[in-house]
């Protein structure tokens, strides 16, 4: 067959391809709104035909963002991948879905019409919102992949829970505090794992909800609190804390809090840039590292924005919230990552309880004192290596020596790694909150200082935790970070010393 021949076929395909998507869009339109249990029987094999006639195969690209590329390429004139169920008494149709499951989109497919989205852009309406939401009526509209909690919403549809139409009504949600904007929101390289404009959301795009029918949900949410907890009641009585009535407001050790709750938006460019990786191999790796559970990470690559399912975030502000981006002020930071054994249950094999009380109790100080006073508490439970894993390294240490000196290892022998947090999206929260420098930095870690300071905020003090702080339990833990690089005023122990450190038996 002659060029102009195959030239004429495809193109007598296309069309084909483009009446049939077009018809197969209205008459879903119409059944959606006459049955939603109605099935829509469709075909792509004119798909499949066209990406084989193009000679492009997912398969055979080379390097990640060769992978990305060409997927995305072979599908721009492709429809919906979908699978067919012929049975109308199928489950999907019991369980109240329709037969039809889109399997994944592409850039140019007939339909697809992402709201545009310019991140970096200091204007808020010319950024555009974060659309995720997989609704009729959004599902073609959407610029981001994933969500946080998709997994239990997932669950709640399915099970009947929760009807998948269901849109929320925001009135009187609107944040308790003012925040921003600040430059930082319009500088690409400085966020890029959080939305800054998450907390307007649907007020600033108000319009575009109720003209266009598109659900847009927001990332951040602010509101005002109080906050108990015992060790602050002893803070009091030790007249290590003086009840003033605005920050600490009692003899109980009671606090006035301002709290930001955030939930992960990425960028996948500016992320990849800072983990100093290509935007392709960020894509592959998110894709087949979730077992494919998001396709549009390999065929949309006109997406640049996910939101991955894992744990945000909570700032947690004593004093008056302007004051954070006040330079002319103090300002007192802790920075933690979750440890639910002993933040929440008191667990002291470790000194996360210790420190976070100790961060609260210095960060209330600075505040009483004129200044701002911030904890940022993260979801990163056992080094983001998860809590079975921290549990099994427990293990192995109890069962052996425990020894300061193999603390590491013991971690890299089931892990293959010592830590996974990786503090370099850390600092794009205290670009979001206008924080220009660091007066006291209540952490000894050196990962969450170099990730700081590399974002060009700089730290004036550090602060360890006190000496009488520190359980009897977790000598081992807090010796081996100090000797690794962790900030000390104190003595580093040589390698020698260090194996002479042991903690407690189970027995004992």
């Amino acid at each position: 067959m002659s060029s102009d021949q195959t030239s004429d076929t495809l193109s007598a395909l296309r069309a084909i391809q483009e009446s049939q998507a077009q018809l197969a869009a209205a008459i879903e339109a119409l059944t959606l709104k006459i049955s939603p249990s109605t099935t829509l029987q469709s075909s792509n094999a004119l798909g499949d035909a066209l990406a084989s006639a193009a000679g492009e195969n997912l398969a055979s690209s080379s390097s990640p963002a060769a992978l990305v590329q060409s997927s995305v390429q072979a599908g721009q004139d492709q429809e919906d991948a979908a699978l067919h169920s012929p049975s109308a008494s199928s489950p999907g149709q019991r369980s109240g879905f329709t037969s039809r499951i889109i399997l994944t989109t592409y850039p140019k497919q007939i339909g697809i019409n992402p709201l545009p989205m310019d991140w970096g852009n200091q204007d808020a309406v010319k950024r555009g919102p974060i659309v995720v939401g997989r609704a009729p009526s959004t599902i073609r509209r959407r610029n981001g992949h994933g969500g946080s909690y998709s997994i239990y919403y997932a669950l709640a549809v399915a099970s009947k829970e929760l009807n998948a139409d269901h849109r929320p009504d925001f009135t009187n949600t609107e944040p308790a505090s003012r925040i921003g904007p600040f430059p930082q929101w319009g500088d690409p390289k400085k966020i890029v794992a959080m939305d800054p404009w998450g907390h307007l959301s649907p007020w600033l795009f108000k319009d575009v909800i109720e003209n266009e029918n598109v659900d847009i949900r927001p990332t951040i949410a602010i509101t005002k609190a109080h906050m108990r907890l015992p060790e602050l009641e002893d803070s009091v009585k030790a007249g290590r804390l003086k009840p003033d009535g605005k920050v600490c407001l009692n003899e109980l050790g009671e606090l006035a809090v301002t709290k930001f709750a955030v939930e992960p938006v990425w960028y996948l460019p500016g992320v990849a840039e800072r983990f100093g990786i290509d935007e392709g191999t960020l894509r592959r790796s998110l894709f087949e590292h979730t077992g494919g559970s998001y396709p549009e990470l390999i065929t949309r690559g006109d997406i640049k924005v996910f939101l991955p399912p894992i744990g945000g975030l909570t700032v947690y502000c004593f004093g008056d919230p302007a004051k954070m981006s006040d330079e002319s002020v103090r300002l007192s930071l802790r920075i933690h990552d979750e440890c639910n054994g002993s933040d929440v249950f008191g667990s002291d094999i470790c000194t996360c309880r210790p420190y976070l009380i100790f961060g609260i109790e210095e960060a209330v100080k600075e505040a009483q004192n004129g200044g701002s006073g911030v904890v940022i508490y993260f979801r990163k439970e056992g080094r983001a290596l998860g809590e079975v894993t921290k549990v099994l390294v427990y293990n192995a240490r109890k069962r052996g020596a425990d020894r300061a000196s193999d603390y590491f290892r013991r971690t890299e022998n089931i892990a293959g790694v010592k830590d996974m947090r990786f503090q370099a999206l850390m600092p794009d929260i205290l670009h979001w909150l206008g924080i220009k420098k660091i007066d006291r930095m209540l952490s000894m870690s050196n990962m969450k200082h170099d990730a700081i300071v590399g974002q060009g905020i700089p730290i004036h003090e550090r602060v360890e935790l006190p000496e009488e702080l520190i359980p009897a339990d977790s000598r081992v833990e807090i010796d081996a970070k100090i000797t690794a690089g962790y900030f000390t005023t104190g003595k580093r122990m040589t390698a020698e010393e260090l194996q002479s450190v042991q903690g407690r038996s189970w027995e004992e």
